[in-house]
C-alpha cells in the first residue's frame, strides 16, 4: 500500500519539510538492502497535496536494485500520476541525503515547475541540484533531421 497523505499545509502549496522527513525515515524504516546496509527513504509532495514516499529495494544481482527515488515515482504513478513540488531523502541514520545524479535526472522528469529538494546544503531548486538538464522537453523539440550524427 502507497505511503500517501494529504496535509492541509500540502494543499495550500507550503512544504512542510518535517513532516516530509517524518515520511522519508518511515519509508527508509521498510527499505530492503539487506547487501548494502544502507536503507534509504524518500518523500516528495505532490501538486495536488498528497506526499507519496519510497525506499531502496535491493537485489541479489547488485545492477537490478532500486533506489528509493524509482519506488517514490512508481507511487506517484500507481496513486494516478502529479508532480513533485518538493522532495525529502534519507539515509539509515536519518540524516539529509542527496539523491545520486541517476536519481536526480529520475526526478527532473517528474517535477512541478518550482520543484525543491532538502539538501545537506539547505533548500536548493531542481536547477540547483542538476543544472542544464535533459528531459522530455528536448526529445518534443528536435525532429527526424535533428539526430546527431554517429562518430566515426
Amino acid at each position: 500500500m502507497p505511503e500517501s497523505t494529504t496535509t492541509a499545509a500540502a494543499r495550500r502549496g507550503d512544504p512542510d519539510w518535517e513532516a516530509l522527513r517524518r515520511a522519508a525515515v518511515v519509508a527508509m524504516e521498510k527499505a530492503y538492502a539487506p547487501y548494502s546496509k544502507y536503507p534509504v527513504g524518500a518523500a516528495a509532495l505532490l501538486d495536488d497535496g498528497r506526499v507519496v514516499s519510497g525506499c531502496n529495494v535491493e537485489n541479489a544481482s547488485y545492477g537490478l536494485t532500486l533506489c528509493a527515488e524509482c519506488t517514490l515515482l512508481g507511487q506517484i504513478r500507481m496513486g494516478g500520476g502529479g508532480l513533485i513540488r518538493a522532495f525529502y531523502c534519507v539515509d539509515g541514520a536519518g540524516a539529509v541525503l542527496m539523491p545520486c545524479g541517476r536519481c536526480r535526472q529520475l526526478l527532473y522528469e517528474f517535477r512541478a515547475p518550482d520543484m525543491v529538494l532538502m539538501t545537506s546544503h539547505g533548500i536548493k531548486t531542481m536547477d540547483e541540484v542538476l543544472p542544464d538538464a535533459f528531459g522530455p522537453q528536448h526529445l518534443e523539440e528536435a525532429g527526424p533531421d535533428d539526430a546527431v550524427p554517429a562518430a566515426g
